[in-house]
């Protein structure tokens, strides 16, 4: 850098040529920042021809740094118009900026975090196909063209806007914003950021039978969900969100279904959202209407195997505290 710094003090301004040569790359670079308007001329020639200054190789220097990360093209027009407008920026497309915080530096952090996040994503999506080709690889014959359908229908990194859609669907109408982002924030899985091939096929399956639509008529609600004369869905939802964070303990110590503070928050969700006494007769009724009504095993079977092993679903809580309630009635 030193011996181009002291050529450049030898003469005004530099050729087209000279400058690709002074930067080791071809006329054809060279010509071609110039066109985007990224390398301006100093001036022109007798001839017509393009003469650059001295702050042109250190402003090809730093397009080309910027390109190596993959920058596009209109990125790099913003880290270097922004490093030329913005106070304290130092010198005009070279690589001191002045003071922290300055245009050139800010403006390179944000490129650089943007081209991270995409980076992220991109690395996102081949572990996921990386996963999903394995899948299928070693899959028997039988059972590949159906994995196919399902892992083909979910795109790459996958989204779980599908999921939910499903729950905003399932939960009652005109819930609360707030209990409706606690339910969707419980229930919707994270996607494991490095997924083994059994996870792939519980996502795509997973988001297969979520793909349904619930009716007006039926919505898919356990019959003690639904809403009623006098019925707070509200209510149940947040009380049941403390009862399971109460049983998840318990869970996953392996501890077996039993009475106690889980067992009431949870029979307690239930009766304040119907407005009646928690009850012996209440908790013999309970039982039934729940262990009755179609519930979502499958759906959280499937969570299961997405979710950390220490992770307890809202799913594995409910079935713990439906079997403790079971447990009540079959002492009494």
């Amino acid at each position: 850098m030193n011996e181009r710094r002291g050529a450049r003090t030898r003469e005004s301004t530099w050729s087209i040529g000279e400058l690709a040569a002074q930067a080791g790359v071809t006329v054809k670079t060279v010509r071609f920042y110039s066109d985007l308007g990224l390398l301006p001329e100093t001036a022109r020639s007798a001839g017509g021809h393009r003469r650059y200054g001295p702050e042109a190789l250190d402003r090809l220097t730093m397009i080309r740094a910027l390109r190596a990360l993959d920058l596009p093209v209109p990125e790099v027009r913003r880290v270097l118009e922004r490093g030329d407008g913005t106070p304290g920026a130092g010198p005009a497309g070279g690589w001191d900026d002045g003071a922290p915080g300055g245009g050139l530096d800010s403006a390179l952090e944000d490129a650089v975090a943007r081209r991270l996040g995409e980076v992220g994503s991109q690395l996102a999506a081949l572990r996921w196909r990386e996963a999903a080709l394995q899948l299928l690889h070693e899959c028997p014959a039988g059972e590949r063209a159906e994995r196919l359908r399902l892992v083909a229908a979910v795109s790459a990194p996958p989204s779980t806007a599908v999921i939910a859609r499903f729950w905003r669907r399932w939960l009652p109408p005109r819930l609360p914003s707030p209990v409706v982002s606690l339910v969707l924030e419980r229930s919707v899985p994270q996607i494991p950021a490095d997924p083994t091939p059994g996870q792939v096929l519980a996502f795509a399956r997973l988001n297969a039978m979520t793909q349904g639509e619930c009716t007006d008529a039926d919505r898919g609600q356990p019959a003690a969900h639904r809403p009623g004369q006098g019925f707070r869905p509200a209510v149940l939802y947040g009380g049941l969100d403390e009862a399971y964070g109460l049983a998840a303990p318990h869970v996953r110590a392996g501890r077996a279904p039993h009475p106690g503070e889980a067992l009431d928050c949870f029979v307690a969700a239930y009766a304040s959202a119907g407005g009646v006494p928690d009850t012996a007769a209440f908790r013999r009724r309970l039982g039934p209407v729940l262990a009755a009504d179609p519930r979502i095993d499958r759906y959280w079977e499937l969570v299961a195997e997405l979710s950390p092993p220490a992770h307890t679903t809202p799913g594995a809580a409910h079935g713990w505290l439906l079997a403790a309630l079971g447990s009540v009635d079959e002492v009494a």
